[in-house]
């Protein structure tokens, strides 16, 4: 799993600030389809922000974000609200999108 110091989070937060949701979990919740699109949308963009609906406590919130950690491989970036930045650089070495800071 991809550890991620607080710098390289602020970097990543300043550039999903901008993002629309590109993936919204409703009543369903996790199924293996929202699973699919999230790997897809992870490989394409390497940052993702999601958005989640008809949740009304914490805890739910927090189980849906540790699920998704869990099998998609990603690090979480930080919540606001409803919505999660999650992030996961491309393992292919030409195909990276994002430069993390170094210090």
């Amino acid at each position: 799993m991809l550890l991620l110091k607080g710098y390289q989070k602020r970097h990543l937060r300043g550039l999903g600030h901008r993002l629309k949701p590109s993936i919204i979990i409703g009543k369903r919740g996790l199924t293996e389809m929202v699973y699919l699109a999230i790997e897809q949308a992870l490989l394409h963009n390497e940052l993702v922000k999601i958005r989640f609906l008809e949740l009304k406590t914490k805890e739910i919130k927090q189980e849906l974000i540790s699920s998704i950690k869990r099998n998609n491989g990603c690090c979480l970036v930080g919540t606001v609200g409803h919505t999660a930045l999650f992030y996961r650089p491309n393992p292919q070495i030409g195909k990276k999108h994002i430069a993390l800071p170094r210090r």
